[in-house]
């Protein structure tokens, strides 16, 4: 037992020298993941605003002016030219200059005044749907709340009563619908899935490569010492960048803590255990670093896009949902949003958690058998 343990400090005493003299890789293993987890949660969001439009008002009177400033002035929509015409107008959508086009038709002030209905067009580039949406939605929005103004004024006046209901909100977890407090977890997420397999799968075909693995074999460290050895480091990083991470979302992006840092911790090594299992057996099939690479990025895509991290799983085609059942990204990416955003306890996330623990189980254990054979 403890020659075994001699030669497990060994191992990961070499590991951690090697790793630290490779500067590319300290930088790949720390700064990147810090780097990398700032941007994203800048860049990506869900958030429309300012979106370009061009307004065709071919009735130029004083309602059609009142009604156009007041649906631009919460900037969702901003004028970017005016156009006499219809077709001129879908000129600048054809050129990209504008996402929408408002259009009120003549008479419109006319028929209004009469109590006849009017009808506003709204022209949309439809490339990017989820502006489209918004551009389609700010509009219909405005125009259906002036509506029912119309109509309350008027029943005012008759002296009569409308029947009404009245909806009161309430937005838990997230009170301000901050884009970076939901992507921040999945991002954390992603970040521990590069580091752990792709850069661990790097490490292993690089010492295949230089011949560092048969030099290891005539020593008397056992295969299993040396697989434990290997992964040891990296899983360490891991943890180590998954505090981080937890630091920077709670100070730079404001996001929660609510949850148990036990579970969190509990999750993440469940979850590690799958990645570097997977790192473990793109090396075993790797026979330099270019292919490990690619043999990492072609797993990194399709978890990230079936890990319901960007897009609901519930969106996606009822085909395709239950591969998602087998992607570790989905699952831990559920027990981050689920303790972080809502205080989920292990009750409610012990399915998502026995998940990971038998798939990094599986995972490993095979990984490892396939390391044991590719070094006889």
């Amino acid at each position: 037992m403890r020659q075994s343990l001699a030669m497990l400090a060994a191992v990961v005493q070499k590991e951690v020298r090697q790793t630290m003299r490779d500067r590319r890789m300290m930088a790949l293993l720390v700064m990147a993941p810090l780097i990398q987890l700032i941007i994203f949660g800048f860049a990506v969001s869900f958030e429309v605003d300012e979106v370009p439009a061009v307004i065709v008002d071919l009735d130029q009177s004083h309602q059609s002016r009142t009604d156009l400033q007041r649906l631009l002035a919460d900037r969702t929509l901003v004028a970017v030219a005016e156009r006499p015409s219809v077709p001129e107008a879908e000129r600048l959508l054809e050129r990209g200059e504008a996402a929408v086009v408002i259009v009120v038709p003549r008479g419109f002030e006319r028929d209004l005044a009469r109590g006849r209905p009017a009808t506003v067009q709204t022209i949309v580039d439809g490339g990017d749907p989820n502006r489209a949406g918004v551009a389609t939605s700010a509009v219909t929005s405005y125009f259906a709340a002036e509506s029912e103004a119309r109509v309350r004024a008027r029943v005012r006046r008759a002296n009569a009563r409308l029947p009404e209901v009245r909806t009161s909100s309430r937005v838990l977890f997230n009170p301000t619908l901050d884009t970076s407090v939901y992507m921040v977890p999945g991002v954390m997420a992603m970040l521990l899935l590069l580091i752990t397999t792709i850069v661990s799968s790097m490490g292993l075909a690089r010492e295949r490569e230089v011949g560092t693995l048969e030099q290891i074999l005539v020593t008397p460290v056992s295969s299993g010492v040396l697989i434990v050895g290997k992964m040891l480091p990296f899983a360490v990083v891991g943890l180590i960048d998954f505090g981080i991470a937890l630091v920077v979302g709670s100070v730079v992006f404001d996001m929660p803590l609510r949850g148990s840092l036990t579970l969190l911790a509990v999750g993440t090594l469940f979850y590690l255990m799958t990645t570097l299992g997977v790192g473990l057996l793109i090396a075993t099939l790797s026979r330099s670093q270019q292919q490990a690479f690619l043999g990492g990025f072609l797993f990194l895509l399709p978890a990230a896009l079936l890990s319901g991290i960007m897009t609901p799983i519930r969106s996606m085609p009822e085909w395709l949902q239950p591969w998602t059942l087998i992607n570790p990204l989905r699952h831990y990416q559920e027990i981050l949003r689920g303790s972080l955003l809502r205080g989920a306890s292990f009750e409610e996330l012990h399915v998502q958690l026995i998940t990971l623990a038998v798939m990094g189980a599986l995972v490993l254990s095979f990984a490892s058998f396939r390391f044991r054979r590719s070094l006889r």
